[in-house]
Order: C-alpha cells, then sequence, then structure tokens
C-alpha cells in the first residue's frame, strides 16, 4: 500500500516536472521566435515609418503653402503615388516569396540574380505607368475633380515621376536584404533620408520660399539618398549573395513575371481601395474640406499602417525563411507570434486615436472646419487601425508561402463586390457622405480578414514546405548550369 502511493506520488512529481519543461519550452520558443520577428519588423517599422514620413512631412509644409496645393497634393500622393506603389511594391514582393525561400534553403547566390530579374521587371513597369503621370490634369479632369486642384497635381505628378523610379530600386533592395535579416542598413539610411528631407524642407519652402518646387525637390532627393546607400551596401557588403551583375538575369525572365504580376494584383487592390475613397470624396459636397479631412485621417491610418506593414515583413520573411528550411511547425508558429504582437498593438492605438480626434487634425492645417471633419472621422479612422493590426499581416503569411494569386481572388470579391457597392449605397440612400463610404469599405476589410484567417487556418503546412523545396530546386537547376557554363 505505502509502494503504492509512493509511486501515485513520484508519477504526479513527474508529470509537473514535465509541465514546468513544457512551459519553459514554450516561454523559450515565444522569446526566441520573437526575436527573430522584431529582427525584421523592428527595422522594417522604422524604415517605413520614415519612408512614409517623407510624404507626412511634405504634405505638413505644403498645407501651410495653401489648400488647394495640400488638395492636390492629396490627390496625387492617394491616388497616382499610391498607385505606383502598389502596383511596384506588390510586384517586388515576389522578391520576398524567391528570396525568402532560397535564404532559408542556403542557395544564397540565387538571391543577387533574383534581385536583378526583379529591377528588371519593375524598371520596364515603371515605362509604363509614365503616361499616367504626364497626363494627370486631363484624368483628374475627366474624374470629376475640381479644375484648379488638377491643374496643380499635374505639376506635383511630373515632380512624381523620379519618385516612381526610386520606388523600383528602393522596394527590391529592401526585400533582398530582409530576406537575409540585415535590416540594421536599412534602418540606418531611412533615418538619414527623413532627418535631410525635414531640414530641406524648411529651407526651401520657408526660408528660400521657392514653394511647392521646393518641397518636390527635397521629396525627390529623400527618397533616392537610401537607395544609393543600398546599392553600395548590397554591392560590397554582401558577398555571399551578391556576386555581380549576370546575363542570367536575362534568362528565365517568366516564372518571375508570373509572380510578380500575381503579387502586384494582390497588394495594388488593397492599396486602391483607398484611392477609390478619394476619388469618391473628390464628388462630393464641399469636396475641398471633405478631401483635406480625409487625407489628414488617411495618413495617419497610414501612419499606423506602417507597424502593420512591419509586421508584413517581418511574417513574409520568417514563413519563407521556415518554409525554405523545411520547418511547418516553425512556420505555424511564427505566424501565431507575428499576429498577437501586432494585434496587441493595434488595440491599444485604437484607443489613443479613438480619444484624440481632432486634435491630431491640426498638425496638418490651421482650418478648424478641416479638424471639425476629421473629428467626425475619428470612429471610423479607430476602427481601420485595429483592422490593419491583423490584415497585412495576414497577406505578409501569403507573401511567404507564395499564395498571391489566391488573396488576389479575396481582394477583388471583398473590396470590389462587397466593400465599395456597400459604401457607394450607405452615402446615396442614407446620405452619410464620406462616412457612408469608409463604413462600405471598413466591412470589406472585415470580410477579407475572416477569410484571410479561415485560409491560414485551413492550410496544409506540410504540403507548402514541399512546394517550397520544389520552387527552391527548380530554380537552383538552372543555376548550376550557369556555373558549369562559365566554368567550361
Amino acid at each position: 500500500m505505502g509502494d503504492e502511493i509512493k509511486e501515485k506520488l513520484l508519477h504526479k512529481q513527474n508529470n509537473s516536472l514535465e509541465g514546468v519543461e513544457e512551459e519553459e519550452s514554450l516561454r523559450k520558443r515565444v522569446w526566441e521566435e520573437s526575436k527573430k520577428m522584431w529582427a525584421v519588423a523592428g527595422s522594417a517599422i522604422f524604415t517605413r515609418f520614415s519612408t512614409f514620413g517623407i510624404t507626412v512631412v511634405s504634405q505638413s509644409f505644403i498645407g501651410h503653402i495653401g489648400s488647394t496645393e495640400l488638395a492636390a497634393y492629396a490627390l496625387v500622393m492617394t491616388v497616382l503615388v499610391r498607385f505606383a506603389n502598389g502596383v511596384l511594391i506588390g510586384m517586388a514582393s515576389a522578391l520576398e516569396t524567391l528570396c525568402g525561400q532560397a535564404y532559408g534553403a542556403k542557395k544564397y547566390e540565387m538571391l543577387g540574380v533574383y534581385l536583378q530579374r526583379s529591377w528588371i521587371v519593375l524598371f520596364l513597369t515603371s515605362m509604363f505607368l509614365l503616361p499616367i503621370y504626364i497626363f494627370t490634369t486631363p484624368l483628374l479632369e475627366a474624374l470629376g475633380q475640381e479644375k484648379r486642384i488638377a491643374q496643380v497635381a499635374g505639376s506635383i505628378s511630373l515632380w512624381s515621376i523620379g519618385v516612381v523610379f526610386a520606388f523600383s530600386v528602393s522596394f527590391t533592395c529592401q526585400m533582398f536584404l530582409q530576406a537575409q535579416s540585415k535590416n540594421k542598413i536599412i534602418a540606418y539610411l531611412a533615418g538619414v533620408s527623413i532627418s535631410s528631407h525635414i531640414f530641406m524642407s524648411w529651407l526651401l519652402t520657408v526660408k528660400y520660399e521657392f514653394g511647392l518646387n521646393g518641397a518636390m525637390t527635397s521629396t525627390l532627393m529623400a527618397h533616392w539618398i537610401p537607395n544609393l546607400g543600398q546599392l553600395v551596401y548590397i554591392m560590397n557588403k554582401c558577398p555571399d549573395t551578391w556576386k555581380g551583375f549576370s546575363y542570367l538575369a536575362f534568362k528565365d525572365l517568366w516564372p518571375v513575371v508570373k509572380l510578380s504580376v500575381s503579387s502586384g494584383v494582390m497588394l495594388c487592390l488593397e492599396i486602391w481601395y483607398n484611392t477609390v475613397l478619394i476619388l469618391l470624396t473628390g464628388n462630393m459636397k464641399n469636396a475641398e474640406v471633405s478631401i483635406d479631412a480625409l487625407a489628414i485621417c488617411l495618413n495617419i491610418s497610414g501612419w499606423e499602417m506602417m507597424i502593420a506593414l512591419g509586421f508584413f515583413a517581418a511574417a513574409s520573411v520568417r514563413v519563407a525563411n521556415e518554409l525554405g528550411r523545411g520547418s511547418a511547425k516553425g512556420a505555424k508558429f511564427s505566424i501565431v507570434i507575428t499576429v498577437l504582437t501586432s494585434l496587441s498593438i493595434g488595440l491599444v492605438l485604437f484607443l489613443v486615436f479613438l480619444l484624440l480626434r481632432e486634435k491630431l487634425a491640426y498638425i496638418f492645417t490651421p482650418h478648424p472646419l478641416v479638424a471639425q471633419a476629421v473629428a467626425d472621422l475619428s470612429p471610423l479612422l479607430s476602427f481601420s487601425i485595429l483592422l490593419n493590426s491583423v490584415q497585412p499581416v495576414l497577406s505578409g503569411v501569403s507573401v511567404g508561402a507564395g499564395w498571391q494569386s489566391v488573396v488576389a481572388y479575396v481582394n477583388i470579391g471583398c473590396y470590389y463586390l462587397i466593400g465599395i457597392p456597400v459604401g457607394v449605397v450607405l452615402d446615396n440612400l442614407l446620405h452619410l457622405q464620406v462616412k457612408g463610404v469608409w463604413i462600405g469599405m471598413l466591412f470589406g476589410t472585415f470580410v477579407q480578414t475572416v477569410m484571410l484567417i479561415t485560409i491560414t487556418f485551413k492550410t496544409d503546412w506540410d504540403k507548402q514546405v514541399e512546394i517550397a523545396r520544389n520552387r527552391v530546386n527548380k530554380w537552383a537547376v538552372v543555376e548550376n548550369e550557369e556555373s558549369n557554363h562559365r566554368s567550361s
């Protein structure tokens, strides 16, 4: 009897020790994954804050030049530059899939060739976008925008051509470096860029009073400064992944084009969603005040989106690395940690922006009517921020796994078949103006988030490991053929 009791006590003690060990093991895994996640997310958030800050700093200086200039700048940045941004960053995200999985599989030489192929694809895409920027004024007038706003926007859009080509270099270099967790250099260069932009904007618009041309000159410089630094760093400090220029960059481009197009469509459908909101607002009564207020709200939302996009980058890199490494469990665990971290930050910001309301508007404009309009939109802004803390992270998961085409179909259904029609109905039937359009679009984003959660939860991650392995092996064969050709 005594032996039986001792055996039960010993068994209970062993179970307790196992529970403690499992808890410690889980804590260690969470800590290790969090460190890997923040290594990418931390610098990515800072970089995106700084890059987005270029637009916000420009808008702040332009807003004090005049109300028309502010509305025109908002149209160009939110409609045209956001359009190009969506196309190029979407197409460049194919590089996140390819480089991330290749790096996880330790096929380092493939990264440099992928980078060059992506440069070719994005440069040609930028060339096709040029007519939009050259003919901005007639395009905006045809879309129903006020003539004086459209004319000033046409001048701003010509300056923005240099920004579009800067995106082709910037996005690809960042994704190449992020796949290797070389993030500090990106953050350092972004810090130099935003600091110099603040000084140059003050110098050219306030001290020397060059007005709009001064603000746009500073904007252009701010986008190209980090590009030059990244190129120098890649060619001198990445010996394993950059082996110099290769004619292989021009070979077998079609798979890169297909993945780039899928990535571009996926992200463009998300980014253009806000563009539709701006265009619909431009056709409402008192359009100038409405556009100014909405542009301020979208810029504030954009600041928060930079945090979410930092986690987007972390999710895509971590998932791609784990799939390339052959670890389905590692990929799933990284998704859970990244989503929960981003959501917790989103909840805090949701409460902050819900309380601040119109106080934030005075950073961008001295006009009380615009500030009051911002206050009316604050609850919608807060809910947008909350949804933005989850949805982009799940999109990052899709990029890491290479499902861009699947998510593109989800975006079409949720945004354009649900969100926009609901918003237009609320505007026309209930006369809610911009609020109605925004509510509809929020509903579309909510449905999209639910669908992405469902897709991620039901995915067979062991199968995704096999797909990643096949993709890397296929490209490795091409690289080996080239290596053998050069040696012979």
